[in-house]
């Protein structure tokens, strides 16, 4: 009769700890996000939207915390920011001021782009070509939610293309190639024994 007693009180600990753990991955990944968002190199007056590492670290949280809590990790970034704490890119204004901003498409899409990232790479072999895939295909996720937010600011495309995605390009694909090597090695780590 003891041992049953103990075991039942023991499952809502065992349920405490892992959320307390689930819960501490996703603060750690949205303060991680904003630390790559520290990382900026302003691209003014060529465009508003400056480079930044902050894209790096929402495709890394997707690929290593899957698609749900990196979905919920760039969420819990985006509140932080728009309460004011001082999570997004230096260069911008802060707060909801930021998000509805120029580079407000991309800030908003950052849930779907983790949880895409996450989603195709949990669902296969744990490879980098298949992280490579995950961050492309991601990252082109990323890049439609900017610059249909541009388009909506400039009511052009060829702007919007101009301000959101040219001068992007080769830093993007450097970013996407970095994750997927992380995120590869770190899955390989993982699986040995």
């Amino acid at each position: 009769m003891a041992k049953s007693a103990i075991r039942i009180v023991g499952i809502p600990q065992e349920r405490t700890l892992e959320a307390a753990r689930e819960a501490a991955l996703v603060v750690s990944a949205s303060l991680f996000v904003a630390l790559c968002a520290r990382v900026t190199i302003p691209l003014m007056p060529l465009t508003p939207v400056p480079l930044t590492a902050q894209n790096f670290g929402v495709l890394l949280v997707g690929l290593l915390l899957g698609s749900r809590r990196g979905f919920a990790a760039l969420a819990l970034y985006l509140i932080e920011g728009a309460t004011g704490l001082p999570v997004f890119s230096p260069t911008g204004p802060g707060g909801v001021a930021q998000l509805l901003g120029p580079t407000g498409g991309f800030l908003m899409i950052y849930p779907f782009v983790a949880f895409f990232a996450g989603y195709v790479f949990e669902r296969g072999t744990k490879s980098f070509v298949r992280a490579a895939a995950a961050g492309l295909v991601a990252d082109a996720l990323l890049f439609a939610g900017g610059l249909t937010w541009l388009y909506v600011l400039t009511h052009s495309l060829a702007k919007a293309a101009y301000l959101g995605l040219y001068w992007f390009l080769a830093a993007e694909m450097m970013k996407v190639m970095f994750a997927a090597t992380i995120a590869a090695r770190w899955q390989r780590g993982a699986a040995r024994p």
